[in-house]
């Protein structure tokens, strides 16, 4: 069993930022400390945490991901979790969900209900929050480039229960531009994409007023091999091609700024994490009213955390919930709103209830035992965290200026500049593992060479079938006609560039699948491929 050199000082960070061995005030840059830059919790420019108090007050949303074949085991599980003391779902859908196809698609064949829970119809989505007060739980909904369809429907299911559309509460992902920088899951080009994700923002404004119409995410970006400076800055940029783009269709940022939201990862560094939500907090507050936004709260940057899924090991696959405890503290030290503690057999397949059970466990450790809650901000003032957080927002900067050097994030994207910024970050870092620069325990030092790594568990070929069947079934109940003139119009919205959020919830209420509205808008905009 190997281990690491103990006297070898680190010298870097994970993000290959150097690091001195002692930092103390000569280190701290010349008036970082002053109000207009540090200020106090609740006090702009935000680097100390939204709120005078933070969890003194309320603390974060315990919000447990999960998403399994059906939508009645997910319902089963979201259940179970609430008993348990989560305080908000968070929904993983399948691949045919996320990718605009309907259960009995041939492309879908294979994928449906493996790695989230499988979303056809309205009455899926009845199913998969029954009993689920809508007015009480907040529904988080990863999802992208078939956003605006979940989201309609939750608000025809809330219409259709009497809940008025006020009070729903949530946020849909929606944030299509990182599925082309990092993950991948898109559906229409990058323009007609982009056009789809600003209906939802600028409907959900008028309709569902305290829904977050959009998560604007670094995780995936940082999932992808991304350093934390890079994660900050790609975030960001993507956030300032959202907002103007809404601010192209007439709308001040301080009309829908406010329900802006970020999410971020959290990996194992506990420093450099914690002082990469507050250098994003604090650029956010600066770029946002360069934006024109002069509210407050459109310019406060609140986000949602979730421990990081690459740093998790299929080997020795216990210590991942010591990873786990570090990356959730770290959130919370850093100011998080809402948070998901990965399970630590998620490197080997979906977490099983008593491994998720630990992970909100984990969070309840935090929030009620490690003293982490009782005070805002607790690392700040810190000579270390004070320098760190202007460090990373120095890189961050220097980033975002490259960004809008070629044309800001659509152009990065379109051009590939940004897809290898963040390959070239990840072979670094794969390279610092490979040669053991890197420690990464039970990978390349104290290995275990006993034992094998259980195989991850294929699909369900039953329950994919079930899930077909009833698809097939509902489609042959519905009211066919209506459902084609719905259709119908979200094509002729469409193609005369309207939001065509109110076709999309007539068009669920018709009974329209999640594949035959898909359809509808492929017509108009084609499919990237």
């Amino acid at each position: 069993m190997a281990g690491v050199d103990e006297e070898r000082a680190p010298g870097t960070s994970p993000s290959g930022l150097g690091l001195p061995p002692v930092v103390g005030p000569a280190d701290v840059a010349a008036g970082l400390t002053a109000p207009e830059r540090l200020g106090a919790p609740g006090e702009a420019p935000f680097t100390r945490g939204l709120h005078k108090t933070m969890y003194r007050g309320r603390l974060w949303t315990m919000r447990q991901y999960a998403g399994f074949g059906s939508a009645r085991s997910t319902n089963e599980r979201f259940r179970y979790l609430l008993g348990q003391g989560q305080t908000g779902l968070s929904v993983a859908f399948d691949l045919p969900t996320q990718m605009g196809l309907d259960s009995d698609a041939p492309r879908a064949q294979g994928e449906v209900g493996r790695v989230g829970v499988a979303i056809d119809s309205l009455e899926d989505m009845d199913d998969l929050l029954h009993g689920i007060p809508l007015d009480r739980v907040s529904i988080s909904m990863t999802i992208n480039a078939t956003a605006p369809i979940l989201l309609a429907m939750v608000v025809a299911l809330a219409d259709e229960r009497g809940v008025a559309r006020s009070e729903l509460r949530g946020t849909v992902q929606n944030d299509i531009l990182k599925e082309f920088a990092a993950r991948g899951t898109y559906v229409y080009p990058p323009g007609p994409s982009l056009a789809l994700a600003t209906d939802v923002i600028a409907w959900a404004a008028q309709h569902v007023p305290r829904w977050n119409p959009i998560s604007i995410s670094g995780y995936h970006i940082r999932e992808a091999g991304a350093t934390a400076p890079q994660e900050i800055a790609f975030t960001l940029a993507n956030g300032l091609a959202y907002v103007d783009s809404v601010r192209r269709r007439g709308l001040a940022m301080d009309a829908f700024g406010p329900r802006l939201s970020f999410f971020f990862a959290a990996h194992s560094d506990l420093f450099e994490e914690v002082a990469k939500f507050r250098a994003a907090r604090r650029l956010w507050w600066e770029l946002a009213g360069a934006r024109g936004a002069t509210d407050p709260r459109a310019r406060m940057l609140r986000f949602h955390t979730q421990t990081a899924g690459s740093t998790l090991t299929a080997q020795q696959p216990e210590v991942n919930t010591v990873r786990v405890a570090i990356q959730a503290l770290a959130a919370v030290m850093g100011g998080t709103q809402s948070l998901h503690t990965n399970a630590y057999d998620e490197a080997l397949g979906l977490p099983t209830p008593e491994s998720a059970r630990l992970a909100l466990r984990t969070q309840q450790v935090v929030a009620f035992e490690s003293g982490a809650a009782a005070t805002a901000d607790p690392l700040g003032g810190s000579y270390y965290v004070e320098w760190l957080t202007d460090r990373l927002e120095r890189e961050a900067r220097e980033i975002l200026a490259e960004v809008e050097r070629v044309g800001g994030a659509v152009a990065a994207i379109e051009s590939g500049y940004l897809q290898r910024q963040i390959e070239e970050s990840a072979f670094r870092y794969q390279q610092d593992v490979e040669s053991g620069g890197r420690p990464v325990v039970g990978v390349n030092c104290y290995v275990e060479t006993a034992g094998t790594t259980p195989p991850v568990a294929p699909g369900d070929p039953e329950a994919e079938a079930r899930q077909r069947a009833e698809l097939i079934r509902r489609r042959a109940a519905r009211d066919d006609a209506r459902a084609r003139r719905a259709l119908a119009d979200v094509t002729a919205r469409s193609r005369a560039g309207d939001n065509v959020m109110d076709a999309i919830v007539e068009a669920v209420k018709a009974r329209a699948t999640l594949g035959e509205i898909s359809d509808a808008m492929r017509e108009v905009f084609g499919e990237q491929r």
